[in-house]
């Protein structure tokens, strides 16, 4: 008689996939992220900033504001939750510091914080462009323009030397004087922040494509209609002469700039400022001269820190000083580092005017362009010793050495993986890039002694030694250790190792 009963149906499989524009980090990825972002929070608390954490998820209307501008809000993840709340993922770090800010009246005044976390902006995917990505700001709340941005300017070279970094140019402009720009040029204010937007991709794009864009738009490369701003010839034959005004030396670019606005040589208010200039030229030259100053008092020149008038941000909630940075080695990764002042966002929630400058670090960027030039390790794993298991009657003795070395601050991990086969636990081993690995096995326990093996010489030794038994007679890198001595050699082996 048939059994009545059915076969259960196999679960269905699941396809392993991502989203696009998104990406899994592995262990060495991570690892050599962790010691940037070391590095970089060093400089930052150097400089008395305090970390904080927002929340990934922020309400829509928190992160809609117009302050955003039209690219970040078309860019917004929007999120949905049981009670149907309005939500989105946060497009940077500063928008919800600002929300921070007005939420907690009884924060310190100035409020100085530090940042690092995922943000995530639905833009087009491409080759090093992620929809996901890590950003790391400092900032200053509650600080008035002048000396705060002098220290963020300090702080972005301070991180690039932290990184030992020595060719990079962090370059700063003002929006001030982009203001001043506008009011020569005859562009209306309202369409200001679409004037900034395209400048902003100047270094991506080029001049051709931004006039084309300033004008009446244009086609790119892969069929998408391009939006004109919508400005005529001599307005932008105007935008192009302010561009232009470019040299190494700071103080030369503060000329240009001076006889653009029609201003005379002292003129460091408006009204010592001759009848034709333009209207709040000589107050933006004269803040942006005054920094200039400063940085140089500090020791901050010409070679470090450049004044240059293409850098504009694209978000339209800067207000005053904006800054970027490149590496003059890997200037194909574009900036990594970008900034300024946003004297109105918090207001938006507040209704008061708190002054703020800040600056992010785009980790994913930095340190793709750092293992590009070689300027950081990037390590499989943060073991610096195996533990082999050999003998079944020995796992007591093996826990006990593990936690001995653990117990001493050095990183040690246990071979957990099935099997007892030496020659596959030291391919592990060498997969990881441990550089020590320990072997114990009855014959070595009833002697007191451990073999050590250093994995790097043994790498070494092996690429100059060809015949196969002249290579296990030799043992490359590899010793027997007293038992009780086992933590002090691994110790002074492994400051060797880091000493190169």
């Amino acid at each position: 008689m048939a059994s009545s009963k059915k076969k259960g149906k196999k679960p269905r499989r699941v396809k392993a996939r991502i989203s696009r524009g998104l990406r899994d980090l592995m262990p060495h990825q991570l690892i050599a992220r962790q010691r940037m972002i070391d590095a970089v929070r060093g400089v930052y608390e150097r400089y008395g900033y305090a970390p904080l954490a927002t929340p990934a998820v922020e309400y829509l209307d928190v992160l809609l504001g117009a302050e955003a501008g039209e690219e970040a809000k078309q860019s917004i993840f929007t999120v949905s939750n049981r009670e149907e709340e309005a939500l989105g993922l946060r497009f940077d770090l500063t928008v919800p510091l600002a929300r921070v800010v007005a939420q907690h009246g009884d924060l310190p005044r100035p409020f100085r914080r530090y940042q690092v976390a995922s943000v995530w902006r639905g833009d087009k995917p491409d080759k090093g462009r992620f929809r996901e990505f890590t950003q790391f700001d400092i900032d200053a709340v509650g600080v008035q323009p002048g000396l705060a941005d002098v220290e963020i300017l300090a702080a972005m070279c301070d991180v690039f030397e932290a990184l030992g970094v020595a060719r990079y140019r962090v370059r700063f402009s003002n929006r001030l004087l982009l203001d001043a720009l506008l009011r020569l040029a005859g562009v209306d204010e309202a369409r200001a922040s679409d004037v900034f937007r395209v400048l902003d991709k100047l270094d991506k794009i080029g001049p051709e494509k931004v006039r084309l864009e300033l004008t009446a738009g244009y086609v790119d490369a892969s069929g998408d209609p391009i939006r004109g701003v919508g400005l005529d010839d001599a307005q932008v034959d105007t935008i192009e002469r302010f561009l232009a005004i470019r040299d190494e030396r700071r103080e030369a670019v503060l000329a240009g700039l001076r006889e653009l606005f029609r201003l005379g040589p002292e003129s460091d208010t408006e009204s010592d400022a001759p009848d034709d200039a333009v209207p709040g030229a000589a107050a933006a030259v004269a803040q942006v001269a005054t920094m200039s100053r400063q940085l140089a008092r500090l020791g901050y020149g010409d070679d470090k820190i450049a004044l240059d008038l293409s850098i504009a941000r694209g978000l339209a909630y800067y207000t005053g000083a904006v800054f970027e940075a490149i590496l003059l080695d890997a200037p194909q990764f574009g900036s990594v580092f970008g900034g300024g002042r946003y004297d109105g966002l918090v207001a938006r929630f507040s209704g008061q005017a708190v002054p703020a400058v800040g600056a992010s670090v785009g980790v994913d960027r930095l340190l793709a362009a750092l293992e590009h030039l070689d300027a950081i390790d990037t390590p499989a794993t943060t073991v610096e010793v195996l533990v082999t298991r050999m003998d079944a009657g020995l796992e007591d003795a093996y826990l006990d050495l593990t936690f001995e070395l653990r117990r001493a601050g050095i990183h040690t991990e246990l071979w957990l993986g099935g099997g007892r086969n030496v020659g596959k636990q030291l391919k592990y081993a060498d997969r990881c890039q441990v550089p020590i690995a320990l072997l114990m096995g009855p014959d070595e326990a009833d002697q007191g002694i451990v073999t050590l093996k250093d994995m790097d010489a043994g790498r070494r030794q092996s690429e100059t030694i060809e015949d196969r038994d002249a290579w296990l007679a030799a043992r490359p890198g590899q010793r027997e250790v007293p038992r009780d001595q086992v933590v002090a050699t691994v110790r002074a082996l492994l400051e060797t190792i880091a000493a190169g």
